[in-house]
């Protein structure tokens, strides 16, 4: 099981994760609302800005304090480093 360090010690499962997007764009924030509405938002910013949101395929949302290049990086290191093994 690969997992991405989304930032303060947390860590998702990159199987789970459809998308990481920035939290800027009007449609991402009703996601957001609608999620918060649902009780699906998982906040993983310990009181900082929101820098990404991940959308996950049990259609939760995780708000970040990361950027949404840096989780991609994250995401491609960890692919390469699993096709070595």
């Amino acid at each position: 099981m690969k997992l991405i360090n989304i930032g303060f010690g947390n860590v998702v499962s990159a199987a789970k994760v459809v998308a990481i997007v920035s939290p800027e764009s009007a449609p991402i924030k009703r996601v957001i609302q609608d999620a918060k509405d649902k009780g699906r938002v998982i906040d993983a910013t310990y009181g900082r800005r929101t820098r990404a949101v991940i959308i996950t395929d049990s259609d939760h949302i995780i708000l970040c304090p990361v950027q949404p290049e840096t989780m991609a990086h994250r995401c491609n290191i960890k692919d390469e480093g699993h096709h070595e093994e």
